[in-house]
């Protein structure tokens, strides 16, 4: 039984290490938020040099995404709702749709915070190696640099990024 726990261990350090080709990053922890600038759907825009002095948290989404609307939800409460001030910002960036149908994802899921379109995906994919899944959230400290990577869902990852936020907030 311990060969086990100890195997267990190792794939779990594996599977939640933040970087890696698995991943389907193209940033690391580390790097600096690549430059962007796009639409909002409220018709004003957001860039990276917008989120500088916050703690922030860019999460990829799209409507046809399962797992992100699996994330969405706890995003919002745990995240959003807990966190939104003038120090900290959550910013959603959906991929590839067209404005109507983000309002429409927006107001059928209930999330509050800003949502950025990326109609081309020409942002996603500095972020990203070529055909990397949309589940996907980068958290920046108050200068821009990545300090946290989170993929797909899970829940113990998810938890370690709200500590990170915390922690982050709080210096």
């Amino acid at each position: 039984m311990p060969h086990f726990l100890f195997l267990f261990t190792i794939l779990s350090f594996s599977f939640f290490s933040q970087e890696g080709p698995e991943r389907g990053f193209k940033v690391k922890v580390g790097d600096k938020v690549p430059i962007f600038e796009l639409p909002l759907t409220d018709g004003d825009f957001i860039s990276n040099d917008d989120l500088k002095g916050k703690v922030s948290v860019i999460q990829f989404t799209a409507s046809w995404c399962s797992v992100c609307k699996k994330e969405m939800p706890h995003l919002e409460k745990e995240v959003w709702q807990r966190f939104k001030g003038d120090d900290f910002i959550l910013l959603g960036i959906d991929l590839k749709e067209p404005t109507e149908k983000v309002k429409q994802f927006l107001k059928d899921t209930k999330i509050t915070y800003p949502m950025a379109l990326d109609k081309k995906g020409m942002v996603f994919e500095q972020f990203t190696i070529p055909k990397a899944g949309v589940t996907r959230n980068i958290v920046l400290d108050k200068e821009g640099n990545i300090i946290f990577l989170t993929r797909l869902f899970n829940p113990y990852e998810f938890k370690k990024m709200i500590e990170i936020i915390d922690k982050e907030l709080k210096k």
